[in-house]
């Protein structure tokens, strides 16, 4: 059971009678929920529209999240040569489909797809820093030489598609604290964080260790292959 058609309609017609003060970074809206049975299980799909970086983002929806509380929640950016062709340069993909093996064996529970290609940069830089890291730099070195942040994602937008969607309080799974505090500096709730961990590959090692060593990531290889009831923990 997910979200019934009477919440569903009552969240569009809010949303759409949504104004956000001024020019604020955090507007969005919800435009289109549709059931989409997957092999994770059976999901919706709500479809959202950011007014400021004109992107349309996504939030896979797993039973009924409304008003309800310790709801599990993974962040995951768009990744295009993880997440569509598999790419073994990240651990992108298999972030992904673990979060979505998970949240589909609880009672509920969502995935936010959040259209921030490359840690924020875009595609075609992304590619440039590949070629960077091609030559020896890591992923924190390559982003610094075309002049970003290590990591320039925002999340201000997905605390306003967690709101819009009523969620009281999340469980995060995610091995990032940054992601964890920029959720909390807009107003989410977070009760608990679950670890999403993915073994290393032989081509991703040297860039889970960068993100580990210089970006702060909570990571423990020594953990099982797979996501099966991992350990929560105080997010506070």
């Amino acid at each position: 059971m997910g979200l019934p058609p009477k919440t569903i309609d009552y969240l569009l017609k809010e949303s759409q009678e949504h104004e956000c003060p001024g020019s604020s970074e955090t507007c969005v809206r919800l435009v289109a929920v549709a059931d989409l049975p997957t092999r994770f299980g059976d999901y919706q799909v709500a479809a959202f529209w950011n007014r400021d970086d004109r992107r349309d983002h996504a939030a896979f929806i797993h039973g009924d999240v409304y008003e309800k509380e310790r709801v599990p929640v993974r962040l995951h950016s768009e990744c295009l040569t993880g997440d569509a062709i598999g790419s073994l340069r990240c651990d992108c993909r298999d972030q992904l489909l673990a979060s979505l093996e998970w949240i589909g064996h609880q009672e509920a529970g969502i995935v936010l797809y959040l259209r921030q290609e490359g840690r924020g940069i875009g595609f075609a830089n992304k590619i440039r820093a590949y070629q960077l890291q091609d030559s020896g730099y890591d992923t924190v070195q390559a982003n610094e030489m075309l002049g970003f942040r290590p990591d320039e994602r925002t999340y201000g937008f997905a605390a306003h598609m967690l709101a819009s969607l009523h969620v009281r309080s999340i469980a995060i799974l995610t091995n990032n604290p940054a992601k964890v505090a920029d959720l909390e500096r807009h107003g989410v709730m977070i009760v608990d964080r679950i670890p999403l961990l993915v073994p290393p590959n032989p081509t991703n090692r040297a860039y889970l260790e960068t993100k580990q060593r210089k970006m702060g990531h909570l990571l423990d290889y020594e953990q099982p292959d797979e996501l099966v009831d991992p350990p929560r923990e105080s997010a506070r």
